[in-house]
């Protein structure tokens, strides 16, 4: 009889600066201004047990989890100024600055939304990429070091 190895939970840290605004704030947060963002990403799956190969008892390479969360969102976000598409102002100011690196966004960038759209953006591509052998299974991005959301597969 062959027991189930238990789920083991890796995470990786990325951190990237992006500017946004809050526009119906009614603090600071209305205004034009950027974070130093942390971006934590949890991964749910069995320890490899491969002797001799290189992923032998891992979840999964440290460097995987950065490559696709690099390409998939930090690269994309950095250095960006994520703003509402609802925020017509500042669209409209963004797309008049030649080669300004702008993301659109459905909702309002607050962190919540952030680590919402991340974790959208992330959990199909951990799937696919690992033949749907590990599962995201939260997301934790901080907007600074005392603040952070947290999306959790349900």
């Amino acid at each position: 009889m062959t027991s189930k190895q238990p789920a083991i939970s890796i995470t990786r840290r990325l951190e990237f600066d992006s500017g946004h605004r809050i526009p119906n704030h009614g603090g600071q947060c209305k205004h034009l201004h950027g974070h130093r963002y942390a971006i934590e990403i949890t991964l749910c799956g069995e320890i490899a047990n491969h002797p001799g190969k290189p992923d032998d008892g891992m979840v999964l390479d440290f460097g995987d989890i950065k490559r696709l969360a690099n390409q998939y969102v930090v690269e994309p976000w950095d250095h960006a100024f994520l703003v509402a598409r609802e925020d017509k102002t500042v669209v409209d100011f963004l797309s008049s600055l030649p080669n300004h690196k702008t993301v659109l966004m459905e909702h309002v960038p607050t962190v919540e939304n952030l680590a919402n759209a991340a974790f959208t953006i992330l959990e199909p591509v951990f799937k696919k990429a690992f033949g749907g052998q590990l599962q995201l299974s939260s997301i934790r991005l901080y907007e600074t070091p005392n603040c952070w959301a947290d999306v959790t597969h349900p």
